[in-house]
């Protein structure tokens, strides 16, 4: 698991084809430790040293999304079942996850690193790497600069809070040396040394190559990440079937391409229905609405309008149901996303005699996609969304000022707090204003619910 940090307003570009290998960069790889468990550890004294795991909901079938490193021990891996984690360790403690207090800890540990370095970018809630290359006159000793930034994290935010880190001259192979030596850990991967370190590994080991990738290179004779790094650029190309391959012979051989930042492609908004929810049509209804609104919220401070959706739905009995919408506008409007949504699922329902909002769904997910800016947004000469969506806007702004529920919309309080606030590891553009660089953050995703 990895620490994030704010997204600056420059952007690192892949570099493709074109990538040389700079042999003098030093890339720094941040890697947090059980990060959501270590933060409740850290904040409850009486967690501590003990197997506990971090679920969504209070119940028997919540997943648990993160465990503390002493419920690994046990075999228990993030995704499980609270009720196939308590048979391999009776003794687990669920925890209702914190999201707005994981954020805090991220906010911490990101003044940390931006102490050191301007060149920060963000990856996830836990991850982050940071570009040295033209600090190398500043500091002498990056391996002593690696120590001296775990101690000032666990100054800042506690005991608990440690992490691995891991020095390269690209930001794959300092990410790969995180995954070297855990929990704490801290690997350097040189031109001298890279040989003997992917000798310990598998395929699979290396991020990035799962089993049908591994299935790929086993085809052609590609057996381990040594042989991986061995292999002619023109032979990974074909193996990958494509550019794919000619990216994997640059990253083990010193060449930067991963360290870019992008826009988002999609958002999703997604949950699990808990049974009382499903009992209701009307909380299943607000739970949608509550979907879109988190969309819809993203949206306005990425400063994005959609022009694609997609909705699925899922039950218990493993059948589902989903439609895609090309919107002929580009729509910012929770509401309107909604109306979108309702318009097909009653189609499909008339036209098959069946309720698809019924007390078998398991849970529901809206993804959006296809982003246009909202300065390249037109408008017809007698549109009235204008203001709608210039008030959409501010009402979100007072919102970061006052709190989350100084103002809200009357769709918002038909069944309040039937969403829980979730966090996952990946992209944390979200907390921060992109039409600002002075790391100001959204204050509605620090409050308590």
């Amino acid at each position: 698991m990895y620490l994030a940090v704010r997204n600056r307003k420059h952007k690192h570009m892949r570099q493709g084809s074109s990538a040389t290998a700079n042999l003098d960069a030093v890339v720094m790889y941040i890697d947090m430790n059980s990060y959501f468990a270590s933060c409740e550890q850290q904040d409850n004294p009486h967690l501590r040293h003990k197997p506990m795991g971090i679920v969504t909901y209070d119940g028997p079938h919540s997943a648990v999304i993160a465990p503390s490193r002493e419920a690994k021990t046990y075999g228990i891996k993030t995704g499980m079942r609270l009720s196939e984690c308590r048979e391999l360790c009776p003794q687990i403690i669920p925890v209702l996850g914190r999201p707005y207090r994981y954020r805090e800890y991220h906010i911490m540990i990101m003044e940390v690193l931006n102490s050191y370095c301007d060149d920060v970018i963000a990856r996830s809630i836990d991850e982050a790497s940071m570009n040295f290359t033209s600090y190398r006159l500043v500091y002498k000793d990056f391996v002593a600069l690696a120590k001296q930034i775990k101690e000032d994290i666990r100054k800042k935010c506690g005991d608990y809070i440690t992490c691995s880190i891991g020095i390269a001259p690209n930001s794959f192979l300092a990410k790969l040396g995180t995954e070297l030596q855990k929990p704490n850990g801290l690997v350097r991967i040189t031109p001298e040394n890279i040989d003997e370190q992917l000798s310990k590994l598998k395929l699979t080991d290396l991020p990035g190559i799962a089993t049908r990738n591994e299935r790929r290179l086993k085809m052609v004779g590609i057996n381990t990440p040594l042989q991986l790094r061995h292999t002619s650029e023109a032979l990974l190309r074909k193996a990958f079937g494509g550019v794919v391959g000619n990216y994997w012979y640059k990253r083990l051989h010193f060449m930067e391409i991963d360290i870019y930042t992008s826009g988002y492609k999609n958002m999703s908004a997604g949950r699990t229905v808990s049974r009382q929810q499903r009992e209701s049509k009307q909380a299943l209804d607000s739970l949608l609405i509550s979907l879109c609104t988190r969309l819809e919220q993203r949206m306005v401070k990425q400063e994005v309008f959609c022009r694609s959706l997609h909705f699925r739905i899922k039950y218990r009995d493993h059948t589902r149901w989903e439609t895609t919408v090309k919107l002929a506008h580009p729509e910012q409007d929770a509401i309107e996303l909604r109306k979108y949504i309702l318009h097909d699922a009653r189609a499909f329902e008339q036209s098959r005699n069946t309720d698809l909002f019924n007390n078998n769904v398991q849970n529901m997910c809206v993804t959006i996609g296809s982003f246009v800016s909202d300065k390249m947004v037109q408008y017809t000469l007698f549109d009235n969304r204008i203001r709608q969506d210039v008030l959409r806007k501010a009402m979100y702004n007072i919102k970061d000022k006052y709190g989350r529920d100084k103002v809200r919309k009357a769709s918002e309080t038909i069944t309040p707090k039937v969403m829980r606030d979730a966090i996952g590891f990946g992209s944390v553009k979200d907390l921060y204003d992109p039409s600002k660089d002075d790391g100001k953050v959204n204050q509605y995703l620090l409050e308590e619910e």
